[in-house]
Protein backbone atom coordinates (compact mmCIF):
# COMPACT_ATOMS: atom_id res chain seq x y z
CA UNK A 1 0.00 0.00 0.00
CA UNK A 2 1.22 3.61 -1.10
CA UNK A 3 2.01 5.87 2.10
CA UNK A 4 -0.35 8.84 1.94
CA UNK A 5 1.23 12.46 0.05
CA UNK A 6 3.89 9.65 -1.98
CA UNK A 7 3.78 9.58 -5.40
CA UNK A 8 3.33 6.11 -7.45
CA UNK A 9 4.13 5.42 -10.86
CA UNK A 10 1.08 3.00 -12.65
CA UNK A 11 1.55 1.38 -15.31
CA UNK A 12 -1.53 0.78 -17.46
CA UNK A 13 -1.72 -2.95 -17.77
CA UNK A 14 -3.67 -2.92 -20.96
CA UNK A 15 -1.06 -1.09 -22.73
CA UNK A 16 1.17 -3.48 -23.82
CA UNK A 17 -1.18 -5.70 -25.70
CA UNK A 18 0.64 -6.08 -29.20
CA UNK A 19 2.95 -3.52 -28.64
CA UNK A 20 0.59 -1.01 -28.63
CA UNK A 21 1.65 2.10 -26.12
CA UNK A 22 1.65 2.09 -21.96
CA UNK A 23 1.05 4.95 -19.82
CA UNK A 24 2.97 5.48 -16.99
CA UNK A 25 0.66 7.14 -14.22
CA UNK A 26 2.24 9.64 -11.52
CA UNK A 27 -0.06 9.79 -8.57
CA UNK A 28 0.10 11.13 -5.12
CA UNK A 29 -2.77 10.32 -2.39
CA UNK A 30 -5.33 12.81 -1.08
CA UNK A 31 -4.62 13.18 2.76
CA UNK A 32 -5.46 14.87 5.37
CA UNK A 33 -3.58 18.07 7.61
CA UNK A 34 -2.84 21.22 8.17
CA UNK A 35 -3.10 24.04 5.31
CA UNK A 36 -0.68 26.98 6.59
CA UNK A 37 -1.21 29.89 3.99
CA UNK A 38 1.26 32.52 3.75
CA UNK A 39 2.96 35.91 1.69
CA UNK A 40 6.47 36.89 1.69
CA UNK A 41 7.69 40.28 1.30
CA UNK A 42 11.07 42.09 1.93
CA UNK A 43 10.82 45.30 3.55
CA UNK A 44 13.46 47.61 5.93
CA UNK A 45 13.53 48.63 9.36
CA UNK A 46 13.57 52.16 10.65
CA UNK A 47 12.61 53.66 13.86
CA UNK A 48 8.70 54.68 14.23
CA UNK A 49 9.65 58.80 14.16
CA UNK A 50 13.29 60.30 12.62
CA UNK A 51 13.89 63.71 13.07
CA UNK A 52 16.54 65.44 10.60
CA UNK A 53 17.88 68.38 12.32
CA UNK A 54 19.71 70.66 9.56
CA UNK A 55 20.88 74.38 10.80
CA UNK A 56 19.08 77.32 9.80
CA UNK A 57 21.54 79.59 9.13
CA UNK A 58 25.28 79.33 6.53
CA UNK A 59 28.38 79.05 8.62
CA UNK A 60 31.24 77.00 9.98
CA UNK A 61 30.70 74.17 12.26
CA UNK A 62 32.66 75.19 16.03
CA UNK A 63 31.69 72.76 17.77
CA UNK A 64 29.72 68.71 17.76
CA UNK A 65 28.44 67.89 21.29
CA UNK A 66 27.34 64.47 20.40
CA UNK A 67 28.26 61.59 17.35
CA UNK A 68 26.87 58.35 16.34
CA UNK A 69 24.93 56.40 18.40
CA UNK A 70 24.71 59.32 21.42
CA UNK A 71 21.83 59.20 23.34
CA UNK A 72 20.12 63.32 23.60
CA UNK A 73 17.95 65.05 25.16
CA UNK A 74 15.11 67.75 23.92
CA UNK A 75 16.43 70.98 24.42
CA UNK A 76 20.58 69.80 24.29
CA UNK A 77 22.80 71.31 22.47
CA UNK A 78 24.54 69.05 19.82
CA UNK A 79 26.77 71.34 17.46
CA UNK A 80 27.51 74.97 17.13
CA UNK A 81 27.92 77.20 14.02
CA UNK A 82 30.63 79.59 14.16
CA UNK A 83 28.53 82.70 15.57
CA UNK A 84 31.17 85.99 14.93
CA UNK A 85 29.38 86.94 12.07
CA UNK A 86 26.35 86.78 13.78
CA UNK A 87 27.31 88.68 16.55
CA UNK A 88 28.56 90.99 14.35
CA UNK A 89 24.81 91.57 12.83
CA UNK A 90 23.61 91.83 15.98
CA UNK A 91 25.71 94.97 17.09
CA UNK A 92 25.18 96.65 13.52
CA UNK A 93 21.65 95.93 14.37
CA UNK A 94 21.28 97.69 18.21
CA UNK A 95 23.60 100.82 16.92
CA UNK A 96 21.00 100.91 13.86
CA UNK A 97 17.85 100.88 16.75
CA UNK A 98 19.95 103.13 18.52
CA UNK A 99 19.94 105.66 15.75
CA UNK A 100 16.45 104.93 14.75
CA UNK A 101 15.35 106.39 18.90
CA UNK A 102 17.56 109.32 18.01
CA UNK A 103 15.87 110.33 15.04
CA UNK A 104 12.42 109.72 16.53
CA UNK A 105 13.26 112.33 19.35
CA UNK A 106 14.33 114.51 17.26
CA UNK A 107 11.75 114.43 15.19
CA UNK A 108 9.15 114.91 18.02
CA UNK A 109 11.47 118.19 18.78
CA UNK A 110 11.08 119.62 15.67
CA UNK A 111 7.36 119.05 16.06
CA UNK A 112 7.25 121.28 19.06
CA UNK A 113 8.86 123.45 17.71
CA UNK A 114 6.87 123.52 14.69
CA UNK A 115 3.90 123.93 16.57
CA UNK A 116 5.56 127.12 18.88
CA UNK A 117 6.21 128.83 15.57
CA UNK A 118 2.23 127.54 14.01
CA UNK A 119 0.49 128.86 17.44
CA UNK A 120 2.65 132.20 17.66
CA UNK A 121 1.52 133.46 13.88
CA UNK A 122 -1.64 132.39 14.61
CA UNK A 123 -1.89 134.56 17.31
CA UNK A 124 -0.51 137.26 15.10
CA UNK A 125 -2.83 136.52 12.53
CA UNK A 126 -5.72 137.53 14.05
CA UNK A 127 -4.62 140.51 14.98
CA UNK A 128 -3.73 141.64 11.39
CA UNK A 129 0.31 141.60 12.21
CA UNK A 130 1.19 138.96 10.03
CA UNK A 131 1.19 138.18 5.94
CA UNK A 132 -1.23 135.23 4.99
CA UNK A 133 1.56 133.52 3.49
CA UNK A 134 3.69 133.64 6.64
CA UNK A 135 0.57 131.92 8.51
CA UNK A 136 0.31 129.18 5.69
CA UNK A 137 3.89 128.41 5.63
CA UNK A 138 3.96 127.64 9.40
CA UNK A 139 1.17 125.47 9.07
CA UNK A 140 2.48 123.62 6.53
CA UNK A 141 5.94 123.19 9.03
CA UNK A 142 3.26 121.87 11.38
CA UNK A 143 2.00 119.05 9.43
CA UNK A 144 5.72 118.10 8.07
CA UNK A 145 6.79 117.83 11.72
CA UNK A 146 4.02 115.80 12.75
CA UNK A 147 4.61 113.25 9.36
CA UNK A 148 8.10 113.08 10.08
CA UNK A 149 7.46 111.83 13.68
CA UNK A 150 5.41 108.89 11.72
CA UNK A 151 7.97 108.35 9.28
CA UNK A 152 10.83 107.64 12.49
CA UNK A 153 8.68 105.75 14.14
CA UNK A 154 8.26 103.46 11.46
CA UNK A 155 12.42 103.48 10.92
CA UNK A 156 12.13 102.62 14.42
CA UNK A 157 9.90 99.63 14.19
CA UNK A 158 12.51 98.43 11.27
CA UNK A 159 15.13 98.42 13.01
CA UNK A 160 13.54 97.44 15.96
CA UNK A 161 12.62 93.90 13.51
CA UNK A 162 15.81 93.89 11.91
CA UNK A 163 17.26 93.45 15.73
CA UNK A 164 15.29 90.88 16.48
CA UNK A 165 16.58 89.07 13.65
CA UNK A 166 19.86 89.75 14.29
CA UNK A 167 18.60 87.56 17.85
CA UNK A 168 17.08 84.88 16.26
CA UNK A 169 19.66 83.90 13.71
CA UNK A 170 22.89 84.50 16.35
CA UNK A 171 20.56 81.99 18.26
CA UNK A 172 20.38 79.24 15.30
CA UNK A 173 24.46 78.95 15.76
CA UNK A 174 23.26 76.93 18.53
CA UNK A 175 21.79 73.39 16.87
CA UNK A 176 19.49 72.06 19.78
CA UNK A 177 18.19 68.60 19.63
CA UNK A 178 14.16 68.55 19.15
CA UNK A 179 13.21 65.77 20.38
CA UNK A 180 14.64 62.77 23.13
CA UNK A 181 16.20 60.40 21.02
CA UNK A 182 19.86 58.41 19.91
CA UNK A 183 21.88 60.02 16.94
CA UNK A 184 22.29 57.43 14.17
CA UNK A 185 23.66 59.97 11.35
CA UNK A 186 25.69 62.39 11.37
CA UNK A 187 26.26 64.20 8.33
CA UNK A 188 28.84 67.21 9.34
CA UNK A 189 32.49 67.25 10.75
CA UNK A 190 33.87 70.22 12.44
CA UNK A 191 35.72 72.75 10.36
CA UNK A 192 32.57 72.08 7.96
CA UNK A 193 30.95 74.80 5.96
CA UNK A 194 27.22 74.23 5.83
CA UNK A 195 25.21 76.24 3.56
CA UNK A 196 21.24 77.29 4.25
CA UNK A 197 20.63 79.86 1.59
CA UNK A 198 18.23 77.16 -0.57
CA UNK A 199 17.46 74.42 1.84
CA UNK A 200 18.47 73.83 5.82
CA UNK A 201 21.62 71.07 5.53
CA UNK A 202 20.90 68.13 7.59
CA UNK A 203 23.49 67.62 10.29
CA UNK A 204 22.16 64.64 12.36
CA UNK A 205 19.67 62.38 12.08
CA UNK A 206 17.83 61.16 15.43
CA UNK A 207 15.66 58.31 16.07
CA UNK A 208 13.28 59.03 19.03
CA UNK A 209 12.73 55.46 20.11
CA UNK A 210 14.72 52.62 19.15
CA UNK A 211 12.79 50.56 21.19
CA UNK A 212 9.37 50.90 19.00
CA UNK A 213 10.39 50.26 15.49
CA UNK A 214 8.41 49.94 11.73
CA UNK A 215 9.05 47.86 9.17
CA UNK A 216 8.01 49.09 5.45
CA UNK A 217 7.36 46.06 3.10
CA UNK A 218 6.52 45.71 -0.54
CA UNK A 219 4.27 43.77 -0.68
CA UNK A 220 2.80 42.82 -4.65
CA UNK A 221 -0.14 43.74 -5.58
CA UNK A 222 -1.21 40.30 -6.35
CA UNK A 223 -1.05 39.38 -2.44
CA UNK A 224 -2.07 42.98 -1.24
CA UNK A 225 -5.78 41.82 -1.03
CA UNK A 226 -5.13 38.61 1.73
CA UNK A 227 -3.47 41.25 4.22
CA UNK A 228 -5.47 43.39 6.63
CA UNK A 229 -4.81 46.08 9.42
CA UNK A 230 -3.84 44.01 12.53
CA UNK A 231 -2.52 40.54 11.07
CA UNK A 232 0.28 39.25 12.84
CA UNK A 233 3.47 38.58 11.07
CA UNK A 234 6.66 37.62 11.81
CA UNK A 235 10.38 38.08 9.77
CA UNK A 236 14.06 37.19 9.80
CA UNK A 237 16.69 39.33 9.65
CA UNK A 238 20.45 38.41 8.08
CA UNK A 239 22.10 39.43 11.42
CA UNK A 240 19.94 37.08 13.79
CA UNK A 241 19.05 34.21 10.75
CA UNK A 242 18.15 31.75 14.02
CA UNK A 243 15.48 34.03 15.45
CA UNK A 244 12.57 35.18 14.37
CA UNK A 245 10.75 38.26 15.23
CA UNK A 246 7.10 39.49 15.85
CA UNK A 247 4.51 41.88 14.62
CA UNK A 248 1.54 43.48 13.41
CA UNK A 249 0.42 45.33 10.63
CA UNK A 250 -0.64 48.72 11.58
CA UNK A 251 -1.65 49.77 8.11
CA UNK A 252 -1.72 49.13 4.28
CA UNK A 253 -0.89 52.17 2.56
CA UNK A 254 -2.70 52.98 -0.54
CA UNK A 255 0.22 54.77 -2.07
CA UNK A 256 1.63 52.83 -4.89
CA UNK A 257 5.13 52.01 -5.47
CA UNK A 258 5.64 51.47 -9.48
CA UNK A 259 9.20 49.73 -10.55
CA UNK A 260 9.93 48.91 -13.47
CA UNK A 261 6.03 47.90 -14.29
CA UNK A 262 5.82 46.38 -11.40
CA UNK A 263 3.54 47.79 -8.32
CA UNK A 264 4.02 46.95 -5.02
CA UNK A 265 1.70 48.64 -1.59
CA UNK A 266 3.89 49.32 1.66
CA UNK A 267 2.53 47.10 4.44
CA UNK A 268 4.13 49.10 8.01
CA UNK A 269 4.10 46.64 10.55
CA UNK A 270 4.93 47.89 13.94
CA UNK A 271 7.47 45.87 15.71
CA UNK A 272 8.68 46.03 19.48
CA UNK A 273 12.53 46.02 19.60
CA UNK A 274 12.77 46.22 23.76
CA UNK A 275 16.03 44.22 23.82
CA UNK A 276 17.54 47.01 20.92
CA UNK A 277 18.81 43.92 18.81
CA UNK A 278 17.05 45.33 15.50
CA UNK A 279 18.83 48.02 13.88
CA UNK A 280 17.30 50.84 11.42
CA UNK A 281 18.38 49.60 8.08
CA UNK A 282 18.14 46.16 8.83
CA UNK A 283 16.73 44.11 5.76
CA UNK A 284 13.50 42.11 7.03
CA UNK A 285 12.05 38.96 5.14
CA UNK A 286 8.45 39.13 6.40
CA UNK A 287 5.90 36.01 6.33
CA UNK A 288 1.87 36.91 6.69
CA UNK A 289 0.26 34.17 7.51
CA UNK A 290 -3.87 34.44 6.29
CA UNK A 291 -5.22 31.44 6.45
CA UNK A 292 -4.55 28.56 8.77
CA UNK A 293 -6.73 25.33 8.46
CA UNK A 294 -6.18 21.99 10.88
CA UNK A 295 -7.61 18.85 9.50
CA UNK A 296 -8.65 19.40 6.14
CA UNK A 297 -8.20 17.67 2.95
CA UNK A 298 -5.41 18.43 1.05
CA UNK A 299 -4.62 17.77 -2.73
CA UNK A 300 -1.15 18.21 -4.29
CA UNK A 301 -0.85 21.25 -6.47
CA UNK A 302 0.81 18.77 -9.14
CA UNK A 303 -2.60 17.64 -9.73
CA UNK A 304 -4.27 20.23 -10.17
CA UNK A 305 -2.09 21.65 -12.78
CA UNK A 306 -2.01 17.97 -15.06
CA UNK A 307 -4.22 17.97 -18.01
CA UNK A 308 -3.75 14.87 -20.27
CA UNK A 309 -1.08 15.29 -23.20
CA UNK A 310 -2.53 14.30 -27.02
CA UNK A 311 0.17 11.60 -26.66
CA UNK A 312 -1.19 9.84 -23.49
CA UNK A 313 -4.75 10.73 -25.16
CA UNK A 314 -4.02 8.72 -27.92
CA UNK A 315 -2.18 5.94 -26.06
CA UNK A 316 -5.43 5.32 -24.62
CA UNK A 317 -7.33 5.31 -27.35
CA UNK A 318 -5.50 2.77 -28.83
CA UNK A 319 -5.81 0.55 -25.76
CA UNK A 320 -9.72 0.70 -26.55
CA UNK A 321 -10.55 2.48 -24.00
CA UNK A 322 -13.68 5.23 -24.40
CA UNK A 323 -13.17 9.05 -25.05
CA UNK A 324 -16.14 9.88 -22.99
CA UNK A 325 -14.41 8.12 -19.54
CA UNK A 326 -11.06 9.93 -19.95
CA UNK A 327 -12.32 13.59 -21.47
CA UNK A 328 -12.59 16.28 -18.65
CA UNK A 329 -16.63 16.76 -18.17
CA UNK A 330 -17.78 18.89 -15.70
CA UNK A 331 -19.34 16.56 -12.09
CA UNK A 332 -22.53 14.88 -12.47
CA UNK A 333 -21.75 13.48 -16.41
CA UNK A 334 -22.03 9.67 -16.94
CA UNK A 335 -19.34 7.27 -16.35
CA UNK A 336 -18.17 4.85 -19.09
CA UNK A 337 -19.69 1.94 -17.07
CA UNK A 338 -23.49 4.09 -17.38
CA UNK A 339 -23.36 5.21 -13.26
CA UNK A 340 -22.88 8.85 -11.56
CA UNK A 341 -19.17 9.94 -12.48
CA UNK A 342 -17.38 9.58 -9.24
CA UNK A 343 -17.71 12.79 -7.53
CA UNK A 344 -20.70 13.76 -9.52
CA UNK A 345 -22.97 16.04 -7.84
CA UNK A 346 -26.34 18.08 -8.49
CA UNK A 347 -25.80 21.83 -9.25
CA UNK A 348 -27.58 24.03 -7.24
CA UNK A 349 -30.54 24.94 -7.93
CA UNK A 350 -30.85 22.12 -10.95
CA UNK A 351 -30.81 24.22 -14.41
CA UNK A 352 -27.50 24.70 -16.24
CA UNK A 353 -25.42 27.40 -15.17
CA UNK A 354 -26.89 27.43 -11.51
CA UNK A 355 -23.44 26.50 -10.06
CA UNK A 356 -20.40 28.70 -10.70
CA UNK A 357 -17.86 26.16 -12.13
CA UNK A 358 -16.12 28.74 -14.32
CA UNK A 359 -14.85 30.64 -11.26
CA UNK A 360 -11.39 30.63 -10.10
CA UNK A 361 -11.58 28.10 -6.91
CA UNK A 362 -13.15 25.39 -9.55
CA UNK A 363 -10.57 23.16 -10.53
CA UNK A 364 -10.50 19.67 -12.08
CA UNK A 365 -8.15 16.68 -10.63
CA UNK A 366 -8.14 13.45 -12.51
CA UNK A 367 -8.62 10.22 -9.71
CA UNK A 368 -6.80 7.38 -11.08
CA UNK A 369 -8.85 4.22 -10.17
CA UNK A 370 -8.78 0.83 -11.57
CA UNK A 371 -6.22 1.97 -14.40
CA UNK A 372 -8.95 4.11 -15.65
CA UNK A 373 -8.16 8.40 -14.92
CA UNK A 374 -11.42 9.72 -14.38
CA UNK A 375 -11.86 13.45 -14.30
CA UNK A 376 -13.52 15.08 -10.70
CA UNK A 377 -14.64 18.95 -10.28
CA UNK A 378 -13.49 20.10 -6.99
CA UNK A 379 -13.64 23.78 -5.13
CA UNK A 380 -10.58 24.61 -3.30
CA UNK A 381 -9.34 26.80 -0.62
CA UNK A 382 -6.65 27.88 0.75
CA UNK A 383 -2.91 26.91 -0.46
CA UNK A 384 0.47 26.40 0.85
CA UNK A 385 1.91 26.58 -2.04
CA UNK A 386 2.81 22.57 -2.05
CA UNK A 387 -0.73 21.02 -1.50
CA UNK A 388 -4.51 23.13 -1.46
CA UNK A 389 -7.33 22.69 0.46
CA UNK A 390 -10.23 20.67 -0.72
CA UNK A 391 -13.26 22.79 0.15
CA UNK A 392 -16.32 20.94 -1.72
CA UNK A 393 -16.32 17.77 -4.05
CA UNK A 394 -16.32 14.12 -3.63
CA UNK A 395 -12.44 13.46 -3.32
CA UNK A 396 -11.86 11.45 -0.01
CA UNK A 397 -8.95 10.65 1.74
CA UNK A 398 -6.62 8.38 0.27
CA UNK A 399 -7.87 8.54 -3.29
CA UNK A 400 -4.68 8.15 -5.87
CA UNK A 401 -4.75 11.79 -8.05
CA UNK A 402 -2.72 11.85 -10.98
CA UNK A 403 0.28 14.14 -11.15
CA UNK A 404 2.17 13.30 -14.38
CA UNK A 405 1.60 10.61 -17.29
CA UNK A 406 3.83 9.42 -19.86
CA UNK A 407 2.77 7.22 -22.66
CA UNK A 408 5.84 4.76 -22.80
CA UNK A 409 6.38 1.86 -25.63
CA UNK A 410 5.47 1.36 -29.05
CA UNK A 411 5.48 4.05 -32.02
CA UNK A 412 3.51 7.36 -31.49
CA UNK A 413 0.86 8.45 -33.71
CA UNK A 414 1.90 10.92 -36.60
CA UNK A 415 -1.21 13.07 -35.93
CA UNK A 416 0.22 13.91 -32.67
CA UNK A 417 3.78 14.81 -33.25
CA UNK A 418 3.64 18.38 -34.94
CA UNK A 419 6.09 18.29 -38.72
CA UNK A 420 6.12 14.49 -38.36
CA UNK A 421 5.39 12.53 -41.33
CA UNK A 422 2.37 9.70 -41.16
CA UNK A 423 3.58 6.47 -41.42
CA UNK A 424 2.63 4.26 -44.08
CA UNK A 425 0.13 1.95 -43.98
CA UNK A 426 0.86 -2.07 -43.35
CA UNK A 427 4.42 -1.34 -41.81
CA UNK A 428 3.39 -3.06 -38.71
CA UNK A 429 3.11 0.26 -36.57
CA UNK A 430 -0.43 1.20 -34.97
CA UNK A 431 -2.94 3.01 -37.19
CA UNK A 432 -4.43 6.03 -36.56
CA UNK A 433 -7.97 5.92 -36.09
Amino acid sequence: MALAGLALAVVAPSGCRGGKPAVTWDTAAVDRGRIVARVTATGTLSALVTVQVGSQVSGRIQQLMVDFNSPVKKGQLIAKIDPQLFQAALEQARANYAAAEGNLEKSKVQAAQADIDFKRQASLAERKLVAPADFDNAKTNLMAAKAQITVSEGNLQQAKAALNQARVNLAYTNIISPTDGVVISRSVDVGQTVAASLQAPTIFIIAEDLRKMQVDTSVAEADVGKLEAGMEATFVVDAFPGERFKGKVRQIRNAAQNVQNVVTYDAVIDVDNSDLKLRPGMTANVTFVFANRDNVLRVPNAALRFRLSPEVSAALKLDGKSAKGIDGGAAGEASPAGGARPGGRQRPGGGPGASSDDSPDRKTVWVLAGGVPRSLRIKTGATDGTKTEVVEGALAEGDQVITDATATGGAKPASFVPGAPTPPRGGGGPRPF
